[in-house]
């Protein structure tokens, strides 16, 4: 029976999440990869082991990670089940809802028929009575916005989140719905979104400033733009890589000599700073206070003690960022 380390919040940061009360570990665990049918059971107990023990209570997941979709859910479930269970207090578990999740009119998307009934199938999976946080996983051009947040309104009421998270919003339709949910007095608190050296993209759709102005937490996922930010990619395409084993997310001409040489420039600027790629890019993306944690995904124990060590490195200095900059705008 796994017994979790007694110094697991020794070493750990945790930052409040906007203004709430919530705070989350500087880096959290995402399930999007390495915990569907396909993978091995027991390197999924061993990774949350892992992450545990190092002080990482959230672990994120959303309704359709896989493959196939909700076994990312029903595994995590029964970690929960054979091992945390005496931990549930002390752990921060999210899940969302909003991509293709079942055939039919009411298996997508943003109404309140799918939310609702896609958050009772996850819990479920997971064996869970609420969530700590439920998400709202892409924005919905047809839906209602007051239909949607009016959903997550009612997910918290009912007793089965304790707080709600939007993802992939843009900020216009981020302030809309804050404003819905805040006359709503619901807990609204965080934005999930993708964010990294490569990827600026919550800078240019003025999310990152409006989750400022809102008081409104950011978990970054893929702040290492799925392994490109790390040294798996300097010498070219390894042939056990996702790239090869996998394509769904990393293609090929994502990663062309001039992309491969960028990754080297930044490379040799992380050796400078004494850290390996993977530690200076976890660091950029936070850099400031605007993002709360970083959402990590690994495929091995390893990657995750690699991971940790952000938490001691160095402030960038503003020649440092201009150089990030430089290397990776051009």
């Amino acid at each position: 029976m796994y017994q979790a380390k007694e110094t697991r919040y020794d070493t750990m940061q945790y930052n409040r999440c906007g203004n709430s009360g919530l705070k989350l570990p500087t880096v959290s665990l995402g399930l999007w990869h390495n915990f569907g049918d396909f993978s091995s059971y027991d390197n999924m107990k061993k990774l949350c082991f892992t992450a545990f023990d190092h002080g990482i209570t959230h672990f994120d997941l959303a309704n359709n990670y896989g493959p196939e979709p909700g076994s990312a859910e029903k595994h995590f479930g029964l970690i929960l089940k054979e091992h945390f269970f005496a931990y549930r207090d002390e752990l921060l578990i999210s899940t969302k809802a909003g991509y293709d999740m079942w055939k039919g009119p009411y298996g997508n998307w943003g109404s309140r028929k799918y939310l609702i009934t896609s958050l009772d199938q996850s819990l479920q999976r997971l064996g869970l009575d609420y969530v700590d946080i439920f998400y709202h996983h892409r924005m919905d051009p047809e839906t209602p916005l007051e239909e949607t947040m009016g959903a997550l309104d009612q997910i918290v009421r009912s007793g089965k989140a304790l707080y709600v998270g939007l993802s992939n919003y843009n900020g216009k339709t981020m302030k809309k719905a804050c404003q819905i949910l805040t006359d709503l007095k619901c807990p609204f608190i965080i934005n999930q979104n993708s964010y990294n050296i490569f990827n600026r993209t919550i800078e240019n759709n003025g999310l990152k400033q409006a989750a400022r102005e809102c008081g409104k937490g950011i978990i970054s996922f893929s702040p290492l733009s799925q392994g490109m930010l790390t040294d798996r990619y300097l010498h070219g395409i390894p042939s056990d890589s996702r790239v090869v084993t996998d394509g769904r997310f990393l293609h090929k001409e994502q990663l062309d000599e001039k992309r491969i040489h960028t990754i080297r420039q930044l490379n040799d600027l992380a050796v400078e700073r004494g850290e390996s790629l993977a530690q200076m890019a976890l660091k950029w993306v936070l850099k400031d206070n605007d993002v709360t944690s970083v959402l990590i995904g690994a495929s091995k124990p390893e990657q995750i003690l690699e991971n940790l060590k952000v938490t001691d490195a160095a402030p960038f200095t503003e020649e440092e960022l201009k150089k990030i900059d430089e290397i990776s705008l051009t």
